[in-house]
């Protein structure tokens, strides 16, 4: 039995990829028609538990690797969408200043252009495409977003939709931010409220840190939920004598957590955008495993707000890939290399020309683009943030 759990923008073509599937291969198949957000909502336990043998998930990264689905076999099916990057490029080159420090990011379904464009624009610009692993060259989510240099001009993004882009503008405050929509062509600045989001998540912490009783959610959908990042905020509150309350949700909405109201303070473990986006909405403190750590004295609250939740190099065991949530390996033996000679040699070839030694060429610069400008765009209005309110260094105004 096949299982199909659908990525954004799959839903309509799942229903025709199950026919599909059951006419060339006789086994039975399943669309999933649950809520699925990103990368995180691969849900491998509900497939497992219907008592299917295969997964196939569309759209997204891997962002659970398909060794630690247990008891189900898994795929994953990327959406690669291409775009023409000329008028991207041509955008690029008409607001920066050749030798502009730029970092590039996008969402997975648009990497391998950033990739392409990337390329295109090193002869001209010093570009930078970060990395924050697990994640792609380039790639960001909603939660996960790496700190880029300080002497950076500007974060381009290229995508779609504000959500990722405000993830690496809250790591990385003092950048300027820019945002292309391949659809509509648009190139536009961005802001973010930084010192509002601030002010408001410390006031909710400053909340929780009176409260008597708590509340820890296990986000049940897909797998949002980490049950290390649970042990440890359990562990955290039984070392201080602090009561506490398991609850398990796929969705939280005000209206449930209302029906706990001997609940002080509420600590989610699912996404942290809910509580920086959402936080404001719910009656008592609803709090990010990091934000819990700072209330509960474990860490002091730091001047950038990190977005580090998925990251393998994370502040600390609060987040679902911290090194103290690895599996622990013995060392690594040191293999013994044997040199096979040539035939009818016994003894090790020490011939020099067995060993190439000499250095790889350096690739050669491609030549910059000679395209024309486009017209310019309309700036879209935003919320200004401190230190962003005039452009990147190097970066002329979006007329």
């Amino acid at each position: 039995m096949l299982w199909l759990c659908r990525g954004e923008a799959q839903a309509a073509r799942g229903t025709t990829r199950r026919a599909r599937l059951a006419r060339f291969t006789g086994a039975e198949a399943m669309v999933m028609g649950d809520v699925t957000y990103g990368a995180c909502c691969v849900d491998d336990y509900t497939a497992r538990a219907l008592g299917a043998d295969f997964l196939v998930h569309y759209g997204h990264s891997c962002l659970i690797p398909i060794d630690a689905v247990q008891g189900i076999k898994m795929l994953y099916v990327f959406v690669d969408i291409k775009i023409d990057t000329s008028h991207f490029l041509e955008t690029v080159r008409f607001n920066f200043r050749p030798g502009s420090r730029l970092a590039l990011v996008s969402t997975i379904q648009f990497v391998s252009a950033l990739q392409a464009a990337s390329q295109e624009l090193r002869p001209d610009y010093e570009v930078c495409v970060p990395q924050c692993k697990p994640l792609s060259p380039g790639e960001i989510l909603g939660c996960t977003s790496p700190r880029l240099a300080q002497d950076t001009d500007a974060v381009v993004y290229l995508g779609d939709g504000r959500f990722h882009l405000e993830s690496i503008m809250i790591a990385n405050p003092g950048i300027p931010a820019y945002r292309y929509d391949p659809y509509s062509k648009v190139f536009s600045r961005e802001h973010y409220a930084h010192e509002r989001m601030q002010r408001a998540r410390q006031e909710a912490i400053c909340t929780a840190t009176r409260a008597r009783s708590w509340g820890l959610i296990l986000g049940t959908l897909g797998r949002q939920g980490s049950t290390h990042v649970l042990q440890h905020l359990e562990s955290r509150l039984q070392a201080l004598g602090l009561p506490f309350v398991r609850v398990l949700l796929s969705e939280i909405f005000p209206s449930k957590l209302q029906l706990f109201p001997d609940v002080d303070a509420w600590v989610q473990v699912a996404c942290p955008r809910l509580s920086i986006d959402w936080g404001e909405a719910f009656s008592k403190p609803l709090l990010t495993p990091y934000e819990a750590a700072v209330a509960l004295k474990e860490i002091e609250w730091q001047q950038t707000y990190p977005m580090d939740f998925y990251a393998n190099q994370s502040l600390g065991a609060w987040t679902p890939n911290h090194a103290s949530h690895q599996p622990q390996r013995g060392p690594r033996q040191p293999a013994q290399k044997q040199v096979a000679g040539p035939p009818g040699v016994k003894e090790p070839c020490h011939d020099c020309r067995c060993q190439d030694t000499s250095p790889s060429p350096a690739p050669r610069p491609e030549a910059p683009g000679t395209a024309s400008r486009p017209s310019p765009t309309e700036q879209q209005p935003g919320t200004k943030c401190p230190g962003t309110n005039s452009p990147a260094r190097g970066a002329r105004p979006v007329e």
